[in-house]
């Protein structure tokens, strides 16, 4: 077990955590350190005990507010999920009308028969 020295509202404090757990403990103390620190910016000196339970409660008011927040967004999403899928889009590609395809047809038969004229003709 690891003893970390924690500083909250300018206050240092000597607190045993879990091998592992330095770096939890460190960040949570941070938080309410900078909650401390708001309150005594603008109350100034007050009870170490009576700041301590100030910042945690402003801490609880923040965390009470995310889990609201995040029971909203799972019920959105759940809805969200819950709706049925929309119906597929309708895509419609051009067709080519049957008199153009004949007419490219009957260029392309040109086209090859002038090309075996050629070759007839470069051939003798």
């Amino acid at each position: 077990m690891a003893d970390l020295d924690i500083v909250i509202g300018n206050k240092t404090f000597t607190v045993a955590c879990q091998d592992g757990q330095e770096q939890f403990l460190r960040s949570a103390a941070r938080q309410l350190s900078e909650q401390a620190d708001a309150l005594l910016a603008q109350i100034g000196r007050m009870p170490a005990d009576r700041m301590l339970l100030m910042a945690g409660l402003m801490l609880a008011d923040k965390t009470i507010t995310m889990e609201q927040e995040l029971t909203n967004t799972r019920h959105t999403l759940h809805e969200l999920q819950s709706r049925p899928a929309p119906p597929p889009e309708r895509v419609e590609v051009p067709v080519i009308p049957p008199v153009v395809v004949e007419t490219m047809a009957e260029l392309a038969a040109r086209a090859e028969a002038v090309a075996a004229r050629i070759e007839e003709r470069a051939a003798s």
